[in-house]
């Protein structure tokens, strides 16, 4: 028979021992909810990078370890934005929304401002992991001084060329270093026979209908154009008014009248671009460095025998340059349409608390253990083919919170040497960064009509690289934007930077 004193004594250790496990375990509290409890069923709005939507083997292990439900959105990149406002005007957002991109969360501002997502600044403090997230990338997100959204951390630049080497040492030649000789290595693609075939059948470069992710900025910036808005005379002016804008809109519009460019790059979507390069027809792909293992690994089932070549380090006529993003992607916003309560939402913030914990982190981004990858030397190794990372973990990056600067997870093995040089050029990029100068200033015009002021610029640009307007005409555009409320947003950005400065 036990004594009371002995049960007494007894339960004291067994309610000690539950405290220091509960102490020692942490974070980790936040990863697995009680069994008993029901799942939480949370609805997601999410861009969808690959060209089909994941299967749900990792997601049944994120929810298990979540206790939710997922109901998720994939919506394809390309009419993300389209979708997202659909969404919006037919009041059916989901309780998590993307904003696509770092350049979309521009255009979301004036819903944030009217009340239509919640703030969560106030929140993050209750939770271990979100607490945590870079307070200089936070106050980027920031609208009004307000918190609003998550960021998903991304390299600042990860843009680069990537090319096909076996075409251009067939034709003699040393990789580019300076912009002319870029334009040398494409227009000779498109006219030397590179792939030794006998025909004129080949172009220079992919590009697509994208003056931003696609080859454009990138080009502009190897001009050395402003990121978006550049300072001049003391005053932010937009990339459009310096001279490398136009030298960049030359640079295409030559690509064209050589045959060296799709000619209908202006309707190109971004799957019919990468087609062009992985089938061959292309031997050029500007943008970002990140895609080269999968463009590489799907044009080699095309041509076995097909080499390939990164490069970033594109000198031109202002020395080296890359444009840059401000250390995020993508923000996760809360409308409250679909999240009525606030109890409601700190239950969506505890999931995204745990998005960060490093194990399901590595779910997000490496898949499950032993399924996906393995842990070699401390870091993760991928041991699932190309096809199964790419149907079951890689669309899954878009749910990630964070990233490698706020997370303690593993690094990873590069899984080909493609890859692995394309990280080290990405990193490299960051020694030539050229920032966008009004990250963090207001302007009331452009958040009011600045999309669609931009729309008169996008027009002219394309029509000129086509060939359909001299750049007289081109002038005559920007004078329209400018007459059109593009004046006032110069104003308005300049009296911020210079309020801005100490």
């Amino acid at each position: 028979m036990w004594s009371r004193k002995s049960f007494i004594s007894i339960i004291s250790v067994a309610l000690c021992g539950l405290m220091i496990f509960a102490s020692a375990c942490g974070r980790q509290a936040n990863v697995a909810a009680p069994e008993e409890e029901k799942p939480f069923t949370i609805s997601i709005m999410s861009v969808l990078h690959t060209r089909h939507q994941p299967t749900d083997v990792v997601l049944r292990e994120v929810e298990r370890m979540t206790n939710t439900k997922l109901d998720i959105r994939w919506v394809p990149g390309e009419i993300y934005y389209e979708k997202l406002n659909a969404a919006m005007a037919t009041g059916s957002l989901p309780m998590s929304v993307s904003t696509g991109s770092q350049l979309f969360y521009k255009e979301l501002k004036d819903a944030v401002r009217h009340g239509k997502f919640w703030e969560i600044g106030p929140h993050l403090n209750k939770y271990d992991n979100l607490s945590r997230l870079d307070e200089k990338v936070m106050r980027n997100t920031a609208v009004d001084g307000k918190l609003y959204g998550l960021y998903q951390e991304r390299p600042s630049s990860r843009q680069g060329i990537i090319y096909r080497k076996d075409w251009l040492d067939r034709l003699g030649m040393e990789p580019p270093e300076t912009v002319d000789e870029l334009f040398e290595m494409l227009t000779a693609f498109a006219e030397r026979d590179p792939d030794g075939d006998g025909q004129r059948n080949t172009i220079g470069l992919a590009e697509r209908n994208d003056l931003v992710f696609g080859a454009f900025k990138t080009v502009a910036s190897y001009y050395g154009t402003p990121n978006n808005w550049g300072i001049r005379g003391g005053r932010v002016e937009p990339e459009f008014m310096f001279p490398g804008y136009m030298d960049a809109m030359k640079f295409m519009r030559s690509l064209r009248e050589r045959g060296a460019v799709n000619p209908d790059f202006a309707v190109t979507s971004k799957i019919a671009q990468r087609k062009l390069f992985i089938e061959g027809v292309a031997g050029a792909y500007i943008g970002s460095l990140g895609d080269a293992g999968e463009l590489a690994r799907e044009a080699l089932k095309h041509d076995p025998e097909a080499k390939f070549g990164l490069l970033n380090r594109i000198e031109g006529p202002r020395g080296l340059g890359v444009w840059s993003i401000p250390g995020y992607g993508a923000a996760i916003l809360f409308p409250k349409s679909a999240i009525p309560t606030e109890s409601d939402l700190e239950r969506v913030l505890t999931f995204y608390d745990s998005l960060m914990e490093p194990e399901i982190y590595h779910l997000l981004t490496y898949g499950i253990k032993d399924r996906h990858y393995t842990i070699v030397d401390g870091r993760a190794k991928i041991v699932a083919d190309p096809e199964t990372m790419e149907i079951e973990v890689r669309p899954l990056t878009s749910l990630q919170i964070g990233g490698p600067s706020t997370i303690d997870g593993l690094k990873v093995n590069g899984p080909d040497e493609l890859s692995a040089h394309a990280e080290q050029l990405i990193d490299d990029n960051e020694r030539f960064l050229i920032d966008d100068p009004t990250v963090g200033l207001e302007s009331k015009t452009y958040d009011e009509i600045g999309s669609r002021l931009q729309e008169i610029i996008t027009d002219a640009t394309y029509r000129y690289m086509l060939g359909h307007i001299d750049e007289a005409a081109f002038q005559d555009a920007v004078e329209e934007w400018r007459a059109s409320g593009g004046e006032r947003m110069i104003e308005e950005f300049t009296a911020q930077y210079r309020f801005s400065k100490p």
